[in-house]
């Protein structure tokens, strides 16, 4: 794994980075060969009180993603890391059950790198802050709403295996979910 440690109000000290690095790579445990994947570790500090880790994995099926608030930010990387574990865990024995039986049982990371999408130039009095471009793998429902709980998201884009058309899942307000077909 390649980690880009970039810290904002904190110094990210030899220490600091090393430690990161040292819990995070013990996820490689879980795939069947060598990661080749960028990890990106944004550490932020808070108000002399608190910090805040959040870790990024992009894969070829899903991103993983975590973030952790602690007063200290040793803690918050192990907690980090735990919510990363709990994904992988998850993601392997829901989504991946028919791979597994078919003796894929690991996943494979992608070389995607966020830097590399073309950014839209706005007018500041445009209301859009944040522009994100994917490609919609195809899926069901099942796994699309999977992918948006571990992403943290109340919705989720995806295409829809059987139709081959493109469909929104939602988290309702009283915790069920919704979601969204197109009409033709």
């Amino acid at each position: 794994m390649r980690y880009n440690v970039r810290g904002e109000n904190i110094e990210i000290t030899p220490a600091l980075r090393e430690y990161a690095e040292k819990k995070i790579g013990k996820l490689e445990r879980y795939f069947e060969e060598s990661v080749d994947a960028n990890v990106n570790v944004n550490l932020k500090y808070y108000n002399d009180q608190e910090s805040k880790i959040e870790v990024t994995i992009p894969m070829t099926d899903l991103v993983l993603r975590a973030e952790e608030n602690h007063q200290d930010m040793y803690a918050a990387i192990d907690l980090v890391v735990n919510k990363l574990e709990r994904q992988i865990r998850k993601h392997k024995t829901k989504v991946n059950r028919k791979l597994r039986e078919q003796g894929a049982p690991k996943f494979v990371f992608s070389n995607y790198q966020p830097e590399d999408l073309p950014q839209d130039e706005l007018d500041e009095d445009e209301e859009v802050v944040r522009t994100k471009r994917f490609n919609l793998k195809p899926m069901d429902s099942e796994e699309a709403i999977l992918q948006m709980d571990m992403l943290g998201h109340s919705f989720f884009v995806y295409t829809d295996a059987k139709t081959n058309k493109t469909n929104v899942v939602y988290k309702r307000k009283d915790g069920k979910y919704g979601l969204i077909e197109p009409h033709v």
